[in-house]
């Protein structure tokens, strides 16, 4: 019979990915204390949870919410777990910017992105995409490019025409 703390926590684990909107799973084999501290700030910061947990608790847990996809060659060997519950993209952006930082002791294995099972091309893809105030900022500047255009030309014909009015 397991134990009531290994119970507890796979309940623990099943709560987080009910709610988490992505999932990167990361090799740390190398990290430093120092690191590890800054990269929990840091991701606590980003909205992020950053946490290790046993590779054996994460398969029970991913299979009680109904993950189909196997994870098993990404759950062995060292493995700790970035949590996005709010931006899908947060947890690759920071696991790819941390391991650029740390020259690259954090190692991408994979993700899983709304249940499904991405791989590490993909993470650092997706942690190359601008982030969702920057995306907003484009699609503003976009959107109100042609309006302000319009103004600008609207303002340069009635001067033009205030001009040829005085002139006269």
């Amino acid at each position: 019979m397991p134990a009531q703390s290994k119970i507890e926590a796979v309940e623990n684990l099943t709560a987080k990915l009910k709610e988490a909107k992505a999932m990167v799973f990361v090799d740390y084999k190398g990290i430093s204390v120092n690191e590890d501290t800054e990269l929990r700030k840091t991701a606590r910061e980003a909205g992020v949870e950053y946490f290790v947990a046993k590779n054996r608790l994460m398969k029970i847990a991913l299979k009680s919410v109904g993950v189909d996809t196997d994870f098993d060659d990404l759950l062995e060997g060292t493995t700790s777990f970035a949590i996005g519950y709010e931006d899908g993209v947060a947890p690759s952006k920071l696991i790819f910017d941390f391991g650029k930082k740390t020259k690259d002791k954090l190692v991408i294995k994979g993700g899983m992105l709304s249940g499904d099972r991405v791989d590490a091309a993909t993470v650092e893809a997706l942690a190359k995409l601008p982030s969702r105030d920057e995306l907003l900022g484009q699609i503003a500047y976009g959107l109100l490019s042609p309006v302000r255009m319009l103004a600008v030309g609207l303002s340069n014909l009635a001067d033009k025409q205030a001009e040829g009015a005085s002139v006269e």
